[in-house]
């Protein structure tokens, strides 16, 4: 389990290429590293790895054909950054929200809205996803927990704080862009009981 809250960001070192199979290479902030050990979760972009193997702070993930298929992983290149979160830890602080690390669909930002004191991000809204995202739900960006600003027909918006932008890769993303996508899985639950009890009536 994760909370959405980016401890850090990562640097795409190498990218090894096999058959629907690839291994990424990344540069772990060093206050990621302590207790660290092969097995271990960390959400890059939000998407659950596992570690596959350590050398200093060079720190290696295996991912499959779904996984690139589904998430914005695919698309890295050498040099890029990820968001990073190491898997929650009972006793933790919870100062986001419960997510599982599974990413249910890509995004792409539309729009951004930047003043001197606000930023505003509209991205698209995934169709098969519209009945779980409202205004004041959660949803899960590239492994960061907001709050849904602002929701239309096919959009929605987050309002950012410099805090959000100057820690994760908000700060630099721009139109056309992709993100991976979480739904809040108390949200999910919910919408989805309600509606089959709905429909047994």
């Amino acid at each position: 389990m994760f909370t959405g809250i980016v401890q850090g960001q990562g640097t795409v070192l190498e990218i090894i290429d096999k058959t629907d199979f690839r291994t990424h290479v990344v540069r772990l902030p060093a206050a990621l590293l302590p207790g660290l050990a092969l097995g271990a979760s960390v959400a890059h972009n939000g998407c659950c790895l596992t570690v596959t193997r350590i050398e200093g702070d060079r720190v290696s993930f295996d991912l499959m054909a779904e996984t690139l298929r589904v998430t914005n992983l695919g698309r890295l290149e050498v040099g890029d950054r990820v968001n990073l979160e190491r898997a929650a830890r009972f006793g933790d602080e919870i100062g986001g929200h419960a997510m599982s690390g599974h990413i249910m669909a890509q995004s792409e930002l539309l729009e951004r809205q930047q003043s001197e004191t606000n930023t505003s991000l509209w991205f698209s809204l995934p169709g098969e996803l519209a009945k779980y995202v409202f205004s004041k739900g959660y949803i899960g960006i590239d492994g960061i927990s907001l709050t849904l600003g602002e929701v239309r027909a096919d959009r929605f918006a987050v309002h950012l704080i410099p805090e959000t932008l100057s820690r994760t890769n908000m700060g630099t993303i721009r139109p056309g862009q992709r993100v991976n996508i979480e739904i809040d899985p108390q949200t999910q639950a919910i919408v989805d009981t309600v509606e089959r009890v709905m429909a047994s009536r």
